[in-house]
């Protein structure tokens, strides 16, 4: 009884140990469309735990669109917007829309704040006005020993993507 009791306090300990030391650098493509009528997709770029927990990393959208408009067309990210962007507090991880090309993306270890060690899904969605919409999902590890690099590839609004977490 006292072996079990040990071992999973062992274990809880491991399981819960933060992954604060974790930085986490993206790289995403946006591709260059020819299309009539172009506009720079938003983006949301999220991590997902087991049991469905979100923690939103950044959000890139038309921020200076006169009296806030820019944030009615935020739920057209419908996978983000359904976990994580209704009830999300943007301020502090937004950003403005970007050009098409490679763009990078750096998140400090203070954004990791709280989160246990373990696997994650690292989730990057685009949404394009009079556009289409693409979620790439990746897996990665928090609070591992070594750094270690993801990579995933959308097929529309997205490009490449490579998220590379360094202890």
């Amino acid at each position: 009884m006292r072996k079990t009791s040990l071992f999973a306090l062992t274990g809880a300990a491991t399981i819960a140990s933060p992954a604060m030391a974790d930085t986490i650098t993206l790289d995403i493509t946006i591709p260059r469309l020819s299309v009539a009528e172009y506009h720079r997709p938003y983006v949301a770029v999220w991590l997902e735990g087991d049991g469905g927990k979100v923690r939103t990393l950044s959000v890139w959208y038309d921020k200076d669109k006169r009296g806030g408009e820019g944030k009615k067309w935020l739920n057209e990210m419908r996978t983000w917007w359904r976990k994580a962007g209704r009830s999300a507090s943007i301020d502090g991880v937004s950003g403005a829309t970007r050009a098409p090309g490679p763009q990078k993306l750096s998140i400090p270890a203070a954004a990791l704040r709280g989160l246990p060690a373990g696997n994650y899904q690292l989730v990057v969605e685009a949404a394009r006005e009079v556009g289409g919409r693409e979620v790439v999902k990746l897996p990665v590890s928090l609070g591992g020993k070594s750094a270690s690099t993801a990579r995933a590839s959308g097929k529309t609004e997205l490009g490449s993507v490579a998220a590379t977490i360094k202890p």
